[in-house]
């Protein structure tokens, strides 16, 4: 007969990780399938300033610190990627590529992966000039002229950290405004070699094999500039992988689980945390609060 858990988190990210540890801190059997590596995103941060009772640490180390805490309550993790939930009654059937876990409840985790610009030749030039992770590809264009996409916090702290060590870092962004951190614009705005290209769109990438420049074109007249770069580091956004759990979980129109903050799906049984979810305000803070709502939330399920 097989191993029943009472909750499988699918996705080790923040919301994922906090609702091992608040599964196992309620008593319940809980095991976490992850496709990648624990942590999510995150781990990709180099300074986080924002976290409550943490003045600063990097993503690396909190998101080690939080896996160490859910493994040491007694959480299990298995590297597998999730590929469906299959409905069995009152249980649950979680299908990864290799193998099926029985469940009571499931939380559905899944964070959300970088969005592309949908340019041709963009796909072809990852690895090339092209990437969506600044920390991870950033050294490789030490002394160089760099862009990044993007008008959240993350290109606001890719364009910080690459300034460290780039020789002009140009960060464009299709509006005038950014939507990151205000003090976070107020240091790049002191930086000698940060320019900021406002209004603007990358509508082409140029150079062979590898990146050589980007054109950029403005929103609101049309006219297009070329800007010599060794690397585009695109930050516009995240989008869900939540297609794979339609059956069990309504989507909204861009594949977002739809929950409010209480992180109920409206199916019984089946709960949602961080990212993947519908929400105005997607930060670290708001995953580790989820995961924790949805914990809790799927145990008195149980008990019911």
């Amino acid at each position: 007969m097989a191993e029943l858990w009472d909750i499988i988190i699918i996705g080790a990210g923040p919301a994922g990780l906090t609702a091992a540890v608040y599964g196992q801190r309620a008593g319940r059997k809980t095991l976490l399938l992850e496709a990648n590596m624990y942590g999510g995103q995150i781990i990709n941060t180099p300074e986080i300033e924002n976290y409550p009772g943490i003045k600063k640490t990097s993503g690396a180390e909190f998101a080690q610190a939080l896996y160490e805490q859910a493994i040491d309550l007694g959480a299990q993790m298995i590297m597998e990627k999730a590929v469906s939930v299959e409905e069995d009654g009152e249980i649950k059937h979680v299908h990864t590529e290799q193998n099926t876990y029985d469940t009571k409840t499931v939380i559905i985790a899944t964070g959300a992966k970088n969005r592309p610009l949908g340019l041709p030749r963009e796909q072809e030039l990852i690895g090339a000039g092209v990437s969506y992770c600044a920390t991870c590809d950033g050294m490789f264009f030490r002394g160089k002229e760099v862009a990044v996409n993007g008008g959240g916090n993350t290109a606001l702290g890719d364009a910080l950290f690459l300034a460290q060590i780039c020789s002009k870092v140009y960060l464009i962004h299709r509006r005038d405004q950014f939507r990151g951190d205000h003090r976070d614009v107020e240091k790049l705005e002191s930086l000698d070699n940060v320019e900021f290209v406002l209004n603007s769109n990358v509508t082409e990438l140029i150079g062979e094999p590898k990146l050589e420049a980007v054109e950029v074109t403005d929103v609101h007249s049309g006219e297009k500039r070329t800007i010599p770069v060794s690397a585009l580091f695109v930050a516009i956004g995240q989008m869900p992988e939540n297609k794979e759990f339609s059956n069990v979980v309504n989507l909204d129109p861009k594949g977002y689980v739809e929950a409010g903050e209480n992180c109920l799906t409206g199916h019984k049984g089946v709960f949602t945390a961080g990212d993947c979810r519908t929400k105005d305000v997607r930060q670290l803070t708001t995953a580790a609060a989820d995961g924790a709502v949805a914990a809790l939330a799927a145990s008195g399920e149980i008990d019911q």
